[in-house]
């Protein structure tokens, strides 16, 4: 592992919070072992960052005893802003991660309209949300019941195949491609019509030949870094195509540096859909806030062969690529004068060669879930 991080100028400014500390709750809230060591990893760096101690998590009772103000570094976006300032978090400077007023808010379930206005919705559905980011998505529709997924699933299916997404599962994980309805019935089939009410199910156009981009932004200690990117695919243990890494193009500043930049029209749009999507978030989601915002965005070919470009989701919390924005965030830091760098997030299933000796090991060996992983971040060039 590379030696650990020492701060540079700048960011040690803004020490007010003295802890930062893992909390684990929501979705996610029972971690793999890879996912666990990664979180501890994050949550130590980011403590060098800031120039702060980390810590080990905690019950909340015992936070007071910790010396002063938590930085929290959830598992998950945290839901309803009375929790989280309950907690301790009133602004983007008290975590890593993005606080929702409402459940729904923080899946992909916010991505597309409902198939009609008389369609099942859960309280405090936004209709305003899916309007003003509706030339920014994929066609689709998110549905809270059966008989409304079969219909928006007949309407979808006349432009071509059609990919089903359980709205809480991450990382590719919980999709089906299906081709006509019986395909359809036979996937809804396993899930509970109490499921889709709570959670609901997102439908979506298909597309081949697809690249996915990720565009971001993470705020942390006063410095605002923003960055597109591509992610790699890989095999898992079981078999299954799972997510291998990103590459990432970081800036410093905000997405108008980010455009600034972008070496081609896929990537400028990729980035300008982005933006389109985080906007409406923030005007549309009243008490939504984050440090760390992650869109992602398909480019690919239609069932007419058309060329489509449109954000799939959005992660408000730790995410795949967390290590490489982390590891951006500390060539900024140590060097004020750089104002971009390529970093690099790497996964392998099963066993592999030694990882580079500038790399910063997040997690190798044996995970209870996944099987043998390696997790690895590098820096590959500063500009």
């Amino acid at each position: 592992m590379a030696a650990p991080h020492r701060p540079g100028h700048g960011l040690l400014l803004d020490c007010r919070p003295q802890i930062v500390m893992p909390y684990t709750q929501g979705l996610r809230g029972h971690a793999s072992d890879h996912e666990k060591a990664t979180r501890d990893e994050i949550v130590r760096r980011l403590a060098l960052l800031k120039g702060c101690a980390s810590s080990a998590e905690k019950p909340q009772a015992e936070w007071g005893a910790a010396g002063g103000a938590v930085y929290l570094v959830p598992s998950d976006t945290l839901v309803v802003t009375s929790q989280a300032h309950a907690l301790g978090v009133h602004g983007v400077s008290d975590l890593f991660g993005g606080v929702v007023p409402h459940a729904f808010m923080a899946t992909k379930a916010i991505t597309h309209p409902l198939y009609s206005a008389d369609a099942a919705a859960p309280p405090h559905w936004s209709v305003d949300f899916p309007a003003q980011v509706a030339s920014a998505v994929l066609p689709g529709f998110t549905a809270f019941s059966r008989e409304d997924a079969r219909l928006a699933a007949t309407a979808l299916l006349a432009l071509g195949p059609v990919r089903v997404k359980m709205v809480c599962e991450t990382g590719g994980r919980g999709q089906t491609v299906v081709e006509d309805l019986l395909g359809f019935d036979a996937c809804l089939a396993p899930v509970g019509d109490d499921v889709l009410a709570q959670d609901g199910v997102v439908l979506e156009h298909h597309l081949d030949q697809v690249q996915t981009l990720s565009v971001g932004q993470v705020s942390v200690a006063g410095t605002v870094a923003s960055y597109f990117g591509t992610q790699r695919l890989t095999r898992s243990n079981h078999g299954a195509m799972a997510y291998g890494g990103s590459e990432l193009t970081v800036v410093r500043g905000g997405f108008d540096a980010l455009r600034s930049i972008a070496p081609n029209e896929c990537v400028r749009t990729a980035v300008q859909q982005a933006l389109v999507y985080d906007r409406a978030a923030k005007t549309c989601f009243d008490g939504f806030f984050a440090s760390r915002l992650n869109y992602d965005v398909a480019q690919g070919l239609d069932a007419a062969g058309r060329w489509c470009s449109g954000v799939l989701e959005q992660s408000w919390r730790v995410g795949g690529a967390t290590g490489a924005e982390i590891a951006a965030l500390e060539v900024f830091d140590a060097a004020p004068d750089r104002c971009a760098v390529r970093t690099r997030c790497i996964e392998i299933f099963g066993p592999c060669e030694p990882p580079p000796a500038d790399a910063v090991v997040y997690f190798q060996g044996e995970d209870s879930q996944a099987g043998p992983l390696t997790k690895y971040t590098t820096v590959s060039r500063t500009f």
